[in-house]
């Protein structure tokens, strides 16, 4: 059975923005199958139908499924991992610019201080949510806007995640700030599928 791979949006995302058809290309091209569904009311996410909509494209998840998320595509997937039975277990997770401490420069209108409050005070239990994860990389950008360095604290001593430091990308958030390719997401995806040959390295 071939490995899957489940890429997540974000807040006002979509399927085919930024780097995302790169990626699912590149690991097509090594055999993984890659799903890239689109989350409903993206422009006014909630919890409970992204979540939803991520475990109906998923199914039944195994330690074949692996995720790569972008910024609340990250909350998503962890979110999606809380609601898991207890002795399941998931391949890996990269988390591209996530967070779960706190969000900046996210309130310019009334609707955006809603999504972003609904967001960041529901609560959420990162120890169940790391009971399901074996191994993950989180990848955060030196200025990003929106997600402070205190973020990278919960991957780095909850989920144990292998901590990657992009220079000047911004939110990593394709057009916005140029970036149409994410190498070090591919690499972190390859390495915790341990899908690449070690003397390579």
């Amino acid at each position: 059975m071939n490995k899957r791979v489940f890429i997540v949006h974000g807040w006002g995302g979509h399927p085919n923005e930024g780097w995302f058809p790169w990626l699912k290309g590149c690991l097509e091209e090594k055999g993984f199958e890659v799903f890239v569904p689109q989350l409903p009311d993206t422009e006014h996410p909630r919890i409970g139908s992204w979540v939803s909509t991520l475990a109906q494209a998923v199914d039944i998840a195994d330690e074949q499924t692996y995720f790569v998320g972008h910024s609340m595509g990250c909350q998503t997937i962890a979110r999606y991992l809380e609601s898991l039975p207890d002795e399941m277990k998931i391949g890996g997770v990269v988390f591209v610019a996530g967070y779960f401490k706190r969000l900046t420069n996210c309130d310019e209108t009334p609707k955006d201080k809603i999504t972003s409050e609904l967001w960041m005070n529901a609560p959420i239990d990162l120890q169940k949510v790391a009971s399901h994860l074996p191994k993950s990389v989180a990848i955060f950008s030196d200025d990003d806007p929106f997600v402070p360095f205190d973020n990278q604290e919960d991957f780095r001593n909850i989920f144990h995640s292998k901590i990657v430091l992009e220079n000047s990308k911004g939110h990593l958030n394709g057009p916005e700030d140029g970036v149409m390719e994410l190498p070090s997401a591919l690499s972190a995806l390859l390495e915790i599928s341990f899908k690449y040959d070690r003397r390579q390295k």
